[in-house]
């Protein structure tokens, strides 16, 4: 390491950093992933600085033009970052200096690291929830589609994991999508609430500059700037608030990700993943494991470990920045990453999930799945639902007693339990007179799960 002490704020100390807690307090290694936003944002300073007299308009001209070159040599990989320099924004800099001298330093004039990174994750983590609502949408694109391809297609619903109600698979898989609507919506509360503008608080107090923050937020893209200089330097909320909607896409994601694994099984036969989403066994040649959606929800505890990581470094922070606010950057940065790839997974799989019709109709015959159907028919009759639920509960015990789901029984047999039995009993204890009775908004028949499809593609069409 250099005997130097570093160029950026060294002037004040009398020996150099400590070679270790030079690259114990460094963050170069992670938050080098922020150099396109942290340029973006110190092109919108230098206009900003040009607008309001501070800079000329041909220094501006230099900062532009040597900092896309540092952003050329970034994408091809040339440049080289170091770790005496501490992070993304002191390695861009000393490279604009170096390639432009003196102006470069005029760059910094208004600002502060502190307002700089804010500005900067922002700026990322704006980009971010737009690439993950895209995913968002595919995945749910894809859901929707195999929702209205298989309407009519019977399994059996659960309570408890045991045989409640019969369902059609596409009911089942717009549950999914209602999951991942709510999802969507909450991302866009996020994006809502950070994207306003934290540059011009520089350290804390701001600046003494003439600034123009209004006109800094336009160039960015931001609705406004922040109000409080203090807040806008210190605040992580937008953070932990991506965090916490992040972890609940996962719980959702880890819940489909355990109905697969399940219907994937020899056990439930419901449904055959694609072989490019599986992986075998190395000693049992029989195997198809399914590891995207076993993976998918055991990377769902490591975001909500980023959550919890998050809220504990804000809880006792003072006003306004503190050095804590560095381990900031890795458990967001993990977390976009878990979440893109996650649904991209889902997304790219979604399609080509494909029911195991013969399968899932033959469990839902089993279990009595019609039970309620025939406790309906018989409070039709005129009898209080808490006589019907009796009569159909001793219908199911001589179900059990004989081995005849109630849709085998002939009709003396189920009027042992009830003379308002007739003949017409038969049409609602069929899985598909069931499935069918539920017509109304929200149901599963058939013609309502075509038209909630519908309904779902024409929201998706206008994002």
């Amino acid at each position: 390491m250099s005997d130097q002490t570093n160029s950026s704020w060294g002037g004040r100390f009398s020996e150099p950093t400590d070679a270790f807690v030079a690259r114990y307090t460094a963050s170069v290694d992670f938050d080098q992933r922020l150099y396109a936003h942290d340029i973006q944002g110190s092109i919108a300073h230098a206009k900003m600085l040009t607008k309001v007299g501070v800079l000329t308009q041909a220094e501006c001209d230099d900062i532009l033009r040597g900092l896309e070159e540092v952003r050329i040599e970034i994408e091809r990989g040339d440049f080289k970052w170091s770790i005496e320099l501490e992070d993304v924004h002191m390695n861009i800099e000393a490279a604009l200096t170096a390639k432009i001298g003196i102006t470069g330093k005029k760059l910094h004039t208004g600002r502060s690291r502190n307002d700089q990174v804010a500005t900067d994750i922002r700026l990322y983590l704006r980009d971010e929830i737009d690439n993950i609502g895209t995913e968002l949408t595919r995945l749910q694109e894809g859901l929707v589609g195999l929702a209205a391809a298989h309407s009519d297609t019977i399994m059996p619903g659960f309570t408890h994991l045991q045989t409640a109600q019969p369902v059609t698979f596409g009911h089942h898989i717009l549950a999914w999508n209602e999951m991942l609507e709510r999802d969507y919506d909450r991302l866009l509360d996020v994006r809502k609430r950070l994207n306003h503008l934290p540059l011009g608080a520089a350290a804390l107090a701001g600046t003494t500059y003439p600034i123009d923050r209004h006109y800094t937020a336009e160039l960015l893209g931001f609705t406004a700037p922040t109000e409080n200089s203090l807040d806008s330097v210190s605040d992580r909320d937008f953070a932990i608030e991506f965090t916490a909607a992040g972890a609940i896409i996962m719980m959702h994601m880890s819940r489909f990700s355990e109905e697969l694994v399940l219907w994937a099984s020899a056990q439930f036969q419901f449904i055959h993943l694609p072989d490019r989403f599986c992986t075998g066994s190395s000693i049992m040649p029989q195997k198809k494991n399914p590891d995207v959606p076993e993976l998918v929800r055991g990377k769902s505890g490591r975001v909500y470990g980023h959550l919890m990581s998050l809220l504990t470094l804000m809880k006792s922070q003072p006003l306004a920045y503190n050095k804590d606010n560095q381990e900031d950057k890795e458990p967001l940065f993990d977390t976009v990453d878990t979440l893109r790839d996650s649904i991209r997974a889902f997304a790219d799989m979604a399609p080509y999930l494909e029911p195991n019709k013969p399968s899932m109709y033959e469990a839902a015959r089993r279990g009595f799945s019609t039970a309620t159907d025939l406790a309906d028919y018989v409070v039709v009759k005129g009898i209080p639902f808490r006589d019907a639920h009796e009569i159909v509960g001793k219908a199911v015990a001589y179900g059990i007693e004989t081995g005849k789901d109630l849709s085998e029984m002939t009709l003396e047999e189920l009027q042992k339990f009830s003379d308002q039995i007739t003949a017409d009993v038969f049409d609602v204890l069929t899985l598909e007179g069931s499935v069918a009775a539920r017509d109304h908004i929200g149901g599963t028949a058939p013609k309502q799960v075509i038209a909630a499809a519908k309904r779902a593609s024409e929201r998706l069409s206008k994002r």
